[in-house]
């Protein structure tokens, strides 16, 4: 298990004895290796962050053929039993595909208190899923989807296949098995799926099994990378699993002001559900 666990105080440069924080699995989009800047930042706000490495990074797999659950629950216990996190249970944070496994954790394991879903997809994408002898194969798609923009890139926001026909609905992760509360953060101009549409179905799915309905911000003109604040938008990019450039969405001045609030929206969030701070920040947007 490659991980990396950044602890933090509120009050920094304050030395006094070690306290239990709220602790944080923060998990990254599909590029893979071990990302830890947006868990160091967010360990500066009071939580225990665990950045989680799961593929393409040292011995790990170097593909996302087939993900196994049973390693990210090892991680989830780890943080769990971790002296400086305070439990009884731990929040998740992901984008992207990290989202995606994050929506995953939520739904199959135990221990997880809140999950926050950045631009996340609600089915099995590129891969199979396994846990503990369950399955869920990856949704299909159509490359004959695939658009050209006029500066030459790549726009597969329309690539993947629907998950509520057919076959493919085998591929909806089965979010009505979490016991935790969710917030969905959703960039409305993302390309590389469509994020809003996932969080308003897993939305309509927890509420049609008795589930809390889980809390949606969405935020017009802003692409798919919603990074902490003031990181620069990045329009376009090599897609790892693509294997080409795509586009990923956004205009520069709506998505810097959703990255802004998102970081202040995910802070509260966790602060609520972990044991912290309690109340909520109202969109600006």
């Amino acid at each position: 298990l490659e991980r990396q666990v950044l602890l933090g105080s509120e009050e920094a440069g304050v030395e006094r004895k070690p306290v239990p924080f709220p602790g944080i699995v923060d998990i990254s989009a599909a590029g893979g290796g071990l990302l830890e800047y947006r868990a160091s930042l967010l360990a500066g706000k009071g939580f225990a962050v665990m950045a989680l490495a799961y593929y393409n990074y040292e011995d790990l797999p170097k593909s996302l053929r087939h993900v196994h659950l049973e390693y990210f629950e090892e991680a989830v216990n780890y943080l769990l039993n971790h002296p400086q996190v305070k439990g009884p249970g731990v929040g998740l944070l992901g984008i992207s595909k990290g989202g995606e496994l994050c929506l995953s954790m939520a739904s199959f394991l135990k221990g997880i208190t809140a999950a926050v879903i950045i631009n996340g997809s609600v089915v099995s994408v590129w891969g199979t899923l396994h846990y503990k002898g369950e399955i869920l194969p990856p949704v299909g798609l159509n490359q004959n989807r695939i658009k050209i923009t006029k500066d030459g890139f790549v726009d597969i926001v329309e690539v993947l296949n629907s998950p509520l026909e057919g076959p493919d609905q085998k591929s909806f992760i089965p979010v009505e098995r979490a016991e935790c509360p969710f917030l969905f953060l959703v960039g409305q101009d993302d390309h590389n799926w469509k994020s809003e549409f996932y969080a308003n179905e897993a939305s309509k799915r927890l509420q049609a099994h008795g589930k809390a309905k889980p809390q949606v911000i969405c935020y017009p003109g802003t692409g798919h990378y919603i990074e902490p604040p003031y990181f620069p938008l990045c329009p376009a990019s090599l897609h790892t699993l693509v294997g080409t450039p795509v586009i990923w969405g956004g205009e520069p001045r709506a998505h810097a002001r959703a990255q802004v609030d998102a970081w202040q929206q995910l802070q509260t969030f966790f602060h609520k559900h972990l044991g912290g701070k309690k109340g909520t920040i109202p969109a600006k947007l």
